[in-house]
């Protein structure tokens, strides 16, 4: 009886230090892909995410993020939204809560409290809907910025339901979106979190034989204007942003798709 009791003490043993083994190798493996952006966790292909001035890529797994520390938040969000991603599942909205994958400190949450800004979503909870795991982690500090009110829940919220629209007109479409960082920027909470004067939101259909894109360029304040009054050539965005939004498409492909402003082959209705 007492060498059975041992034994099956020992076997619990060897399976916990397994089951630890594996846990930490599968840690580690999430560590290394934080820390070089080389693999991709979520939906989007990685030969479609912008460059990042900052080196800071992380993946969550329903979007890629470049975070900028110098701001306390994310230069760009970029996800691919799928026609299968939309979803009418309603989901308990979960708190704010730090992003623990930034190296640098992802800011905090009390930095919004009553700062007269909203949390504004980068990636929109709403284009997450499609699972648990994707909804809540749209809420990590560093999926936001501060958003006027209005423009939150005005403009920028119609256009969050363009893009929804496009991506089942289209079967999907690529985005990025952030707030263009430079320039003077009033600044938030004790961790100095800066209010972007400006959003954007670039949008790419690569899934039709003429692949099209799309830029928008907003002044962060609400607005009745239709949304394609604030139509943009990408090209001109990547000069005021610094940023390059599609690096790897063919470059004749990404010089004809990014010079134009034009929005035409766009459906707006």
């Amino acid at each position: 009886m007492k060498r059975k009791t041992t034994y099956i003490i020992v076997s619990i043993f060897i399976i916990i230090g397994v089951y630890g083994y594996e846990h930490f190798l599968k840690e580690e493996e999430v560590n290394i892909a934080i820390e070089t952006g080389e693999i991709e966790k979520n939906d989007t292909k990685s030969y479609f995410l912008p460059s990042s001035t900052t080196g800071q890529v992380i993946h969550h797994e329903g979007y890629s993020l470049s975070y900028k520390e110098k701001y306390e938040q994310a230069e760009w969000v970029a996800y691919e939204l799928k026609k299968s991603h939309l979803s009418k599942s309603k989901y308990k909205r979960p708190f704010f809560e730090i992003d623990l994958a930034v190296k640098t400190g992802a800011s905090h949450w009390r930095n919004y409290k009553n700062s007269g800004f909203d949390r504004g979503h980068l990636c929109p909870a709403g284009d997450r809907r499609y699972s648990q795991e994707a909804h809540d982690e749209t809420f990590l500090t560093s999926n936001i910025s501060p958003q006027d009110h209005d423009f939150n829940a005005g403009v920028w919220n119609r256009l969050e339901q363009k893009v929804r629209y496009w991506a089942r007109k289209y079967d999907g479409v690529f985005v990025v979106t952030g707030g263009v960082l430079n320039g003077e920027m009033e600044t938030i909470g004790d961790e100095y979190v800066a209010v972007p004067n400006q959003f954007y939101k670039v949008l790419l259909d690569y899934n039709s034989d003429n692949p099209k894109m799309i830029g928008f360029l907003l002044p962060n304040r609400d607005s009745r204007k239709p949304l394609y009054e604030f139509v943009v050539s990408v090209d001109s965005l990547e000069k005021t942003t610094g940023i390059d939004f599609f690096p790897s498409l063919e470059d004749a492909l990404e010089r004809q798709l990014e010079t134009s402003n034009s929005y035409k082959s766009w459906s707006f209705y």
